[in-house]
């Protein structure tokens, strides 16, 4: 077993646990989750493993996207219940993730499921363009 034993998505990668996959390709996979928002909700895993998204390598992180999207369309017209879809993310506990196996949901979701995501009080006032201006330069900087 791997150096990631006590990760229970390598642990499915190796075989040790059980999955129902969704699909497989060299540098992403896709299984159904154990612990579904709705029947459908799939989670798209990089082959490595990492615990953000930001250590997923290009091609990994290409293959989760493309993954995804091809399960976006397979569950609109797969019979199960999809009106729309959320793809989340959850990149570091803060954010909510649980698994610190960098992987991506795909969740079937229709008007009144219950589900949601939550926005702050202060969400819809429009930001200082200037503040807007002053963080895009400095997440530019970061990125080039």
């Amino acid at each position: 077993m791997s150096e990631n034993a006590a990760c229970v998505f390598c642990r499915i990668l190796e075989g040790h646990e059980k999955a129902s996959f969704v699909a497989q390709g060299s540098d992403a996979v896709a299984f159904l989750d154990l612990h579904p928002i709705n029947e459908g909700h799939t989670l798209v895993v990089p082959r490595k493993h990492t615990t953000s998204i930001s250590e997923v390598d290009e091609v990994a992180a290409v293959a989760m996207w493309s993954l995804a999207r091809r399960i976006a369309a397979g569950l609109r017209v797969s019979g199960l219940r999809c009106e729309a879809i959320n793809l989340f993310l959850a990149d570091g506990a803060a954010a909510g993730q649980e698994v610190f196996h960098s992987h991506l949901h795909v969740i079937p979701r229709w008007q009144g499921d219950g589900f949601g995501i939550k926005f702050p009080p202060h969400y819809g006032a429009a930001a200082d363009r200037k503040t807007l201006d002053d963080i895009a330069a400095r997440l530019r900087k970061q990125i080039s």
